[in-house]
């Protein structure tokens, strides 16, 4: 089994089928779901931030309610519904590139990047995210970075421009209205109250 944090395009194995899984938002999680599926007697081809591969021994089609039981009772969901599905997919794609972005030089424009992984207008992908989630997919993405920010700014090896930098803002004091915006508090207020209080929330509490 491969453990995945990346967003590549890639199709499940012939014969396999894709599960899109809500709450998955950290190498761990991915980790858990692998041994829950395995656990089911599945074969786990590839496990990724909200999806997995899987396939039975004999081909036949996986006992669904046994897979909702089980991730119901790790905290994460089995999603079904297209639309469901595919908001969660928004959500997924965007914790990756902020929180476990690639080496390379990554594409900073959130609404093409979206359109180019999920083929759909991004006015279509908008609304139905602001419907779903009461929130627009802007504040969501602003929320992230804001807490990529934090754990940037938390290990203190950075300086305020890099951090800025490697989160996509044109400047530093344009991270520093918005992280003030979302926390009350500038960046250099945040570093001064230290590891207690200025403990980073849970990814999942995000999504």
């Amino acid at each position: 089994m491969k453990v995945d944090v990346s967003i590549a395009h890639v199709l499940p194995p012939p014969g396999a089928y894709r599960l899109l899984i809500k709450n998955m938002v950290c190498p761990q999680c991915i980790r858990v779901v692998d041994e829950d599926l395995a656990a089911l007697g599945l074969q786990v081809h590839r496990v990724a931030l909200g999806e997995a591969d899987v396939s039975t021994p004999d081909g036949a089609a996986p006992d669904w309610a046994a897979i909702r039981s089980r991730l119901h009772e790790a905290g994460f969901e089995l999603l079904e519904d297209p639309q469901d599905q595919l908001v969660d997919r928004i959500k997924t794609l965007l914790v990756a590139l902020i929180h476990y972005p690639p080496p390379s030089p990554r594409l900073l424009n959130y609404s093409d990047y979206l359109v180019e992984h999920l083929g759909k207008d991004y006015h279509y992908l908008s609304h139905l995210f602001s419907a779903s989630e009461g929130l627009t997919i802007e504040k969501f993405t602003i929320r992230q970075k804001v807490e990529r920010a934090k754990e940037l700014i938390s290990y203190a090896e950075m300086s305020m421009a890099e951090v800025a930098q490697q989160l996509g803002y044109s400047s530093p004091a344009h991270l520093s209205r918005q992280f003030r915006q979302v926390t009350g508090l500038t960046p250099t207020d945040f570093q001064q109250l230290g590891p207690g209080p200025a403990a980073r929330r849970g990814l999942d509490s995000l999504i």
